[in-house]
């Protein structure tokens, strides 16, 4: 298991482009995997093909850095759901004082076969973006929850994989001016044409910050996160 090759768990979202950007900047050999559990949002795994095109065209150091994609398909993880992620149900608070586009296990689903997969391929690091700032009250977002299930894998499989979280403490804004950071403005440029998080799968509209419908939960934050880093940048 080698320090310098990392797996980066991929939706084709803001966060996970970022935080691709983040691991090819840094490791020698990334590799992606990304979840079909039956999303209504699906359309977000179709551009992580684009994504990674766009990201390998910025640099030729990134470029020789990204390996291969794997996609796992979770069909159980959205057939257990009864979420406004995985049906067609309106995205309300529930009783459980959650938002029901909280997918019960999901992260912990994730890492568990993203370490399966890490560790059938050597990659020690696995970077997720999940975050506690701008995190909607998912309790698997939390940094907490993030460490237990680090002891838990590495006890579990005899391994020393380290799970990174580099938007943990970032809230959206911070999120931008760190693509900005890490691949200048055409990495912005890319995340606002390429990648996916409107929780309704809608790609009609093009906004200034992306796709969308506009309304949902995912892209007022995702709005109003680029809205305060354009203003950050005009100061």
């Amino acid at each position: 298991m080698n320090g310098d090759r990392a797996l980066v768990l991929f939706s084709g979202g803001q966060d996970s482009t970022t935080c691709l950007a983040w691991a090819l900047d840094r490791y020698s050999h990334v590799e992606t995997v990304g979840f079909d559990y039956g999303q209504r949002h699906r359309v977000e795994l179709g551009q992580r093909g684009r994504l990674r095109e766009g990201l390998a065209a910025l640099t030729a150091d990134w470029a020789a850095r990204l390996g291969p994609d794997h996609t796992i398909a979770l069909p159980a993880l959205g057939e257990l759901s009864e979420t406004a992620l995985t049906s067609d149900v309106e995205i309300a608070m529930s009783e459980a004082g959650l938002p029901n586009t909280f997918v019960p296990g999901r992260n912990i689903a994730f890492l568990t076969f993203a370490a399966a997969l890490a560790y059938r391929r050597g990659l020690k690091r696995i970077v997720g973006g999940m975050c506690e700032t701008d995190y909607s009250g998912y309790p698997d977002c939390r940094d907490d929850a993030i460490k237990a299930l680090q002891a838990a894998l590495n006890l579990g499989m005899e391994a020393r994989f380290v799970l990174e979280t580099p938007l943990m403490w970032l809230d959206k804004a911070d999120t931008w001016a760190l693509a900005e950071a890490l691949g200048g403005r055409a990495l912005v440029e890319l995340i606002v044409a390429e990648s996916h998080t409107c929780y309704l799968g809608e790609r009609g509209e093009a906004h200034a910050w992306g796709f969308g419908c506009g309304a949902c939960p995912a892209c007022e934050l995702r709005a109003r996160g680029f809205a305060q880093y354009e203003a950050s940048r005009t100061i």
